[in-house]
């Protein structure tokens, strides 16, 4: 990403030693993004036959079958993952979520962003959807993730596990 000289980068307006800053840099991002990414292709749907007529008579045809790549772009798995961890942590609902994501330097950090963005980061019912694509398997892995960087970082008392 190209340098902004006009903006001031996050990393110069948050104190660093924030518990959501250390846990941003502590994260494995790539991992979690390799591990997540699978579970969120488009799925093949089985369709369903129709009967259609034409010049040669009836027959019937198969429609709607297929994975579709149609509709909005998806937004990046770190965004959508850091959100569904904001969520969860600050007990937030997601239009709550979304309009403090939009005021909050240290969700936007959190996040990845470089840049503070005055505006929301999705529509929150994208947050839900996120949250279905993931599936159960999906918010295991992130808690997994989570917990295994608290205890290698010594955040977190082995023994009370």
């Amino acid at each position: 990403m190209a340098d902004d000289y006009f903006r001031a980068r996050l990393d110069q307006m948050i104190d660093l030693q924030h518990p959501l800053a250390l846990l941003a840099k502590r994260l494995p991002w790539d991992a979690i993004e390799a591990r997540i990414t699978p579970l969120l292709r488009h799925k093949n749907r089985p369709g369903y036959s129709r009967k259609l007529l034409d010049l040669f008579g009836s027959h019937q045809q198969l429609v709607a079958a297929g994975a579709s790549a149609a509709g909005r772009k998806r937004l990046p798995v770190r965004l959508m993952v850091s959100l569904l961890y904001l969520k969860y942590t600050y007990y937030e609902y997601n239009e709550g979520l979304c309009q403090s994501w939009s005021q909050d330097v240290y969700f936007q950090f959190f996040s990845g962003l470089e840049y503070f963005e005055p505006r929301p980061p999705c529509d929150p019912t994208q947050i839900g959807r996120f949250r279905q694509l993931l599936g159960e398997e999906g918010v295991e892995e992130l808690l997994s993730q989570t917990i295994q960087t608290a205890f290698k970082e010594q955040l977190v008392d082995k023994s009370v596990w």
